[in-house]
């Protein structure tokens, strides 16, 4: 791409949009480059590269505001973006909570250095290389009869935040990554499963061929799986799977769900919702972390939040116009696209491991559902009502025995946090991780 001055940009766009009538302004710039290979039966399928440039715009007058998004960055596009976004928000309705982040809640440089980018970016031969090798290597395994294909990519981006009230941020980051799928079994009888990883830095990515070995054996495992009749059962949620339990917490406790009453958490600030042995920690400032920057989308500061301490609910995930809706200060949490005003998210969030590790887990369920594999999951965000389909191993006498498929469990958030209990096996593959996760009871549907 082009080489540009962001910092000038973005000045000269905030002096723009106020020379036309805007009180107050902020700015992101955004630039992106991703490269991909797939490969299938040991043939490239798919080579992508996209490089992306984008730069979005917020004015506010009054109590009202309005947003544009341009990827010209011309002189007198982006006067004329400037000029537009004013006229736009001098006939949108008002928002009383709008504004920029409070002046003195600002992040002020020099920013941590948070180790967010390698520098490196692979050749397309490389990625070629280390997708056909991780789909070798699944190929490999005794069992497996077709593949889905793997693919090895790469990532990178920086963006640039500045204010009508003086904030300037840059915050840059990328990511390396490696996958497979295949097949075992024969006509009706096939299986398919699937593993992957993925690194901010190219030297802790897994090799290719651990990750295909790992899906091959994955998939083989699955094969011949029996139905399970209708009961109530403990259900161990397998490592990489637990994240997703995260998640719904992520949504329940966020300022957008809690200002709109659209919450199963709304008024259970403060309370005891998980035993007391579980924290659950957001952590922007972890080092090579998917989620982490030195400040938040508005330019707040950023600091580490247990969301979660010793099993009670402490704070929301708010940006500032929550907090003003709510009463409260921000919790620098906002998320900032190119296309609108800014939203509010976890960065990396993550549950602290327990002290059991997953065998000892499974050993002491005695019988219940090890969940492997999940489609479709549906919540009620009002009540929390929990169901999804999915597939994994039967638990008897304290061990796996053997696979099953096609069955639905259902459950309740508030019963599920209340009576969960963690493994030992934390690990950091994205912005949201738990470790495998046994919650104590839960509906499951067979036959």
């Amino acid at each position: 791409m082009t080489k540009i001055n962001p910092e000038n940009i973005l000045d000269t766009l905030i002096k723009d949009a106020k020379a036309a009538g805007a009180e107050a302004v902020d700015a992101l710039m955004y630039e992106s480059v991703s490269n991909s290979v797939a490969v299938r039966l040991g043939k490239v399928e798919d080579v992508e590269r996209s490089e992306n440039r984008d730069l979005g715009l917020r004015v506010i007058i009054g109590k009202k505001q309005a947003s544009v998004s341009t990827t010209d960055f011309s002189p007198a596009s982006l006067k004329a973006a400037a000029e537009r976004c004013v006229a736009m928000a001098k006939t949108a309705p008002e928002d009383p909570w709008c504004g920029l982040a409070p002046e003195e809640r600002l992040a002020k440089a020099p920013f941590v250095d948070l180790d967010l980018f390698d520098a490196v970016e692979p050749a397309t031969e490389a990625l070629k290389e280390r997708a056909i090798a991780c789909e070798d290597a699944a190929r490999a395994v005794k069992g497996v009869s077709n593949s889905s294909g793997a693919e090895s990519g790469y990532g990178s981006g920086t963006s640039w935040f500045a204010t009508s009230h003086g904030f300037f941020g840059e915050s840059s980051g990328g990511s390396h990554s490696v996958s497979a799928s295949v097949l075992a079994g024969q006509g009706t009888q096939m299986e398919r499963d699937y593993d992957y990883h993925s690194a901010t830095y190219l030297s802790d990515l897994k090799s290719a061929e651990e990750v295909g070995k790992s899906a091959g054996e994955r998939t083989v495992r699955r094969l011949g799986p029996r139905k399970l009749d209708s009961q109530t059962a403990p259900v161990i949620f397998e490592q990489r799977l637990a994240s997703s339990i995260l998640g719904k917490l992520a949504g329940a406790i966020n300022g957008g769900a809690i200002t709109r009453g659209v919450s199963f958490l709304k008024n259970k600030m403060g309370e005891q919702i998980f035993p007391q042995a579980i924290t659950i920690v957001d952590d922007p400032l972890r080092k090579r972390g998917f989620g982490s920057s030195p400040f938040d989308g508005e330019g707040v500061v950023n600091e580490r939040i247990n969301f979660i301490d010793k099993g009670r609910l402490t704070c929301w995930v708010m940006n500032s116009s929550h907090a003003r809706q709510l009463g409260l200060e921000t919790t620098g949490r906002a998320s900032r696209g190119t296309g609108g005003p800014p939203g509010a998210g976890t960065t990396n969030f993550y549950m602290e491991p327990g002290e059991l590790t997953p065998e000892q887990l499974i050993l002491e369920t005695g019988a219940g559902l090890f969940l492997t594999d999940m489609f479709g999951p549906q919540v009620n965000p009002n009540n929390g009502d929990y169901s999804v389909g999915c597939s994994g191993f039967w638990i008897e006498g304290g061990e796996i025995t053997y696979p099953v498929s096609e069955i639905t469990i259902a459950g309740n958030l508030h019963d599920m946090f209340a009576k969960l209990t963690p493994a030992s096996d934390l690990i950091f593959s994205g912005s949201t991780n738990a470790p495998t996760l046994r919650m104590e009871s839960m509906t499951i549907a067979g036959n």
